[in-house]
């Protein structure tokens, strides 16, 4: 059994409230977790308005499979043109 725990620092340059930054963060939850089988949830930074941490968990026997889970959720990130990311740390457990 594999577990990969993803911790995902997005900045949100053009946000100017909490409100249009949790439209945001919300926005891009549900896409991973439409596209991928995985814990998501906001972890950091809830109360400013231009960062956020989004944290991923997932659990596989495949270690290649979460890799191309991992891939595919830093290519929607990346992709998804109102954020910059900030940085995107992985840890096996």
């Amino acid at each position: 059994m594999h577990v990969v725990i993803c911790s995902i620092e997005i900045y949100l340059p053009g946000v100017g409230s909490l409100k249009g930054k949790r439209q945001i963060v919300k926005s891009i939850i549900q896409r991973i977790r439409s596209r991928v089988n995985a814990s998501v949830v906001e972890t950091g930074y809830q109360d400013t308005w231009q960062r956020a941490v989004i944290g991923v968990a997932m659990v596989s026997a495949d270690k290649v499979m979460l890799e191309k889970q991992i891939n595919l959720i830093r290519n929607m990130i990346d992709d998804y043109g109102e954020v910059e990311t900030v940085e995107f740390f992985t840890e096996y457990v």
